[in-house]
């Protein structure tokens, strides 16, 4: 695991405040509900001093081929209707747990053995939840 320095070392857009209502925000969140993502949730992290991101958007996948499905679609949707590349992803060899970092929102895909075992949404608890069922 990297030292905590490397977030410091993260490019910070904050001269953008993020929204729901920001397309890079639905964007993610239209490509997960198009691959069939499960149990989506948003944390709204803005009024979280220790957030190193405004958003984490938490989605769950059946199965290795689903997560990669999710991930590759949300990257292709985010360059085409955003023109944005992800700063950072991890998780690819595995396909366990998929993190694609825009900075200010954060991605996780995860199978649902992973996301029961790591519990984001406790971690973050003070974070405002959002669900983006259809």
């Amino acid at each position: 695991m990297a030292p905590l320095s490397v977030l410091d070392a993260r490019p910070k857009r904050k001269a953008v405040k993020l929204t729901t209502n920001s397309r890079l925000y639905k964007t993610i969140i239209k490509a997960i509900q198009a691959k069939k993502g499960e149990h989506i949730i948003s944390l709204d992290l803005r009024k979280i001093p220790e957030a190193v991101a405004d958003f984490f958007i938490i989605c769950q996948a059946t199965s290795s081929t689903q997560v990669k499905a999710i991930s590759d679609y949300v990257e292709e949707q985010v360059k085409k209707e955003c023109g944005e590349n992800p700063y950072k992803q991890e998780g690819y060899q595995a396909l366990q747990w998929v993190l694609i970092d825009y900075v200010n929102i954060v991605v996780h895909i995860m199978q649902p053995d992973t996301r029961k075992f790591y519990k984001l949404e406790d971690m973050w608890s003070d974070a405002v939840v959002k669900g983006h069922e259809e």
